[in-house]
Parts: structure tokens; C-alpha cells; sequence
């Protein structure tokens, strides 16, 4: 057969080199994807894509005219595009700037770090107390900038007495989220993705899906504390468990925010199933 012939024939043409080439371009493919997905770059990506293939299928089928016009709209794009889109093109490089390899820089010192989290677990603690509902994200290294955009800004330092205030029933910020940068306080009010996981429990309200939202489009751990029953929940990987007190609260984020990166996803696996294989209870 003459096409298996020509597929055999060109598999004999492919060399070790560019079997690595694929793989490169295929993973920064895939990591633009990732990049972009949940963000208005994703429709522009797919709309740029849909004029590339009417432009081939236009060429093949000699269109001259309908090519003619397309070859000058993806033109005029590509010079748009970074003007148009620079807000977007800014976030991306945010986030390319927060791999690994040079956002150790950013890390603050444990000490400081535990600061934080007395702040965190005290403000959880009154407001657990008085029953007010909470939601507090705390970036890691995917960033969060899209959603911290949707608040208002804040970038001031972590306190419970700032946290306290912001979610204090009827005012302006308590029914949003709380974004929290290294030991800073980026934004109040922000608005985050919901979850679109119907095994929840039906008692979970806004505050807990949207906290199981955050984690399952990023790697933040985020804090939430029942309106109605005053519990305090964490959420992390799109798993939801309850924390019994304060005390167990404070060891479980030093756990998380202390220890190396790569030692944090097994202790939190091992967090969560010893609360029942990470149930998903408010």
C-alpha cells in the first residue's frame, strides 16, 4: 500500500534529535495552554487558530479572494495583538517568572513566615468564634494575579486585626475573598471560580465552593470559616477537610508553608487521608 509505504519512509527519516524537538515544542505548548486556560487569551488563541485553518482550507480550495483578505486580517492581528493584549501578555510573563528556578528568591524567611501564620490562625480563631464567615487564599507559586484584579486592593502586611475587619458582616469586602501574597495582604473582595463538582455535599454553600474552586486552579491552600457553624475548613488540591482547632490549624500550615515544596504535597496527602481519605465535608 502506498500510503503505509510512505509512512514508513518518513518514520525512517526521523532521528533521535527530532524526537526531542517534538517533545520540546509539545511541552511548551502545553505550558502556554496551562498559562492561558481560564483567561480571555484562551478565546483569542482559539479565534486565531480558526483563521489559520480557513486560511489553508481557503488556500486549498483557491479562494483567492477569501485568502487574500484572511492573510491581511492575521497580519493586522499580529501587530495588534501585543498592544491590544498587554495586560494579558504581562500576567503570562508573571507567571513564566514564578517557576522554580528563580522564584526561590521570593521565599521569605521561616521566621517571618510564622508570624504570618499566627496572624492567620488567630484572625481564623475569632472568627470561627463569632460565626463570620471567611475565605483567605494563600498564593503559592502559581500566581494569582487574574483573580486579584477582580478585588480591591489592599498590599498591606498580614494581621489579624486587618483580616478581622474585612470580613466583619455587611460591609463592603466580607463576601469576597481574601488573596494573600508571602506576608501581604494583596487584595479583599476578589471574586474566585467556582467548582463544578457535583459529588459535593449539598449543605457546602458559595464560600466553600468557591474555595474548592481556587484550589483546584491553582495550587493555593485556602482558609475558610463557616458563616453557619463557625468551622474551619481547608482546602487544598480540590480537597476540602475540616480542621479541628487552632492548634491543629497552625501545625498544618507550618507543615505546608516550612517545609520544601517537594516535601509538601505527600504531607498534605497524608493530612488528608487521615481525615478519611480527604472528604469533602463543610
Amino acid at each position: 500500500m502506498i500510503w503505509w509505504n510512505q509512512i514508513r519512509h518518513l518514520a525512517s527519516t526521523i532521528g533521535i534529535l527530532d524526537v526531542v524537538d517534538i517533545i520540546i515544542v509539545a511541552i511548551v505548548i502545553y505550558q502556554i495552554y496551562r498559562m492561558i486556560k481560564n483567561t480571555r487569551a484562551l478565546a483569542l488563541a482559539t479565534g486565531i487558530f480558526v483563521l489559520l485553518i480557513a486560511t489553508l482550507v481557503s488556500r486549498w480550495l483557491n479562494l483567492h479572494v477569501i485568502y487574500w483578505l484572511l492573510q491581511k486580517t492575521i497580519t493586522v492581528l499580529l501587530v495588534a495583538l501585543p498592544i491590544v493584549f498587554q495586560p494579558e501578555l504581562r500576567r503570562a510573563l508573571e507567571k513564566l517568572g514564578r517557576v522554580p528556578l528563580i522564584a526561590g528568591s521570593d521565599n521569605l524567611r521561616n521566621e517571618e513566615m510564622k508570624k504570618v501564620i499566627r496572624e492567620l490562625v488567630t484572625a481564623a480563631e475569632i472568627l470561627s468564634r463569632d460565626r463570620t464567615g471567611a475565605l483567605m487564599v494563600l498564593e503559592q507559586k502559581i500566581g494569582l494575579s487574574d483573580y486579584i484584579e477582580t478585588g480591591i486592593e489592599i498590599d498591606g502586611k498580614v494581621s489579624e486585626e486587618i483580616l478581622i475587619n474585612i470580613f466583619i458582616p455587611n460591609t463592603p469586602l466580607h463576601d469576597g475573598a481574601v488573596i494573600i501574597r508571602g506576608d501581604r495582604i494583596m487584595a479583599a473582595g476578589c471574586l474566585l471560580p467556582l467548582t463544578e463538582d457535583d459529588r459535593l455535599s449539598k449543605e457546602l454553600g458559595t464560600r466553600h465552593r468557591a474555595g474548592i474552586g481556587m484550589s483546584e486552579q491553582s495550587d493555593a491552600i485556602v482558609l475558610i470559616v463557616s458563616e453557619e457553624t463557625g468551622k474551619i475548613s481547608i482546602s487544598y488540591a480540590g480537597t476540602l477537610t475540616r480542621v479541628g482547632n487552632s492548634r491543629e490549624l497552625a501545625y498544618k500550615l507550618e507543615q505546608f508553608l516550612l517545609l520544601p515544596q517537594e516535601k509538601v504535597v505527600q504531607r498534605f496527602k497524608n493530612f488528608f487521608n487521615s481525615k478519611g481519605g480527604g472528604n469533602r465535608e463543610g
